[in-house]
């Protein structure tokens, strides 16, 4: 199961968070900033695939953002890995190029892609079209 995503820049910043199970506001920011240390300053030859606390760590950099996802111990990284491939694909084909600025300013449509993906930390869906069909939808409302 997963039990969060986050996206991160080089810097340490978060850009976006989402937990699939209750984690108290306090320890939200300890556990981002042991999780940011523990990835960002990895090699790039290193595995992709850290253990921490009860937690196993899933990351992926695409340029200046690392994507991590921490899982449970029966979770598969491989298809996680694959998972944030797909995540980013998705922001690829929505946003034609995707940047950390278009994380930034458009951090709604990114979580309704983001949940039309994962719920309840579940994958319930990996299809491009299928992901982004009920934002093109909000997009052709908003443009009428």
């Amino acid at each position: 199961m997963i039990k969060f995503l986050l996206m991160v820049n080089k810097q340490g910043q978060t850009r976006l968070s989402k937990y699939y199970e209750h984690v108290d506001i306090g320890k939200r920011a300890t556990l981002e900033a042991d999780v940011v240390k523990g990835c960002l300053f990895r090699k790039k030859e290193e595995c992709s695939f850290v253990e921490y606390k009860d937690y196993k760590l899933v990351y992926r950099q695409y340029a200046a953002l690392f994507i991590v996802v921490g899982i449970t111990d029966n979770e598969n990284e491989l298809s996680i890995y694959e998972l944030v491939h797909n995540f980013v694909e998705v922001l690829d084909k929505y946003f034609s190029r995707v940047s950390e600025l278009d994380i930034m300013f458009n951090l709604d449509k990114v979580h309704i892609i983001l949940d039309e993906m994962i719920l309840n930390g579940h994958v319930v869906e990996t299809n491009k079209n299928r992901i982004l069909a009920p934002l093109l939808a909000l997009d052709k409302m908003a443009e009428s």
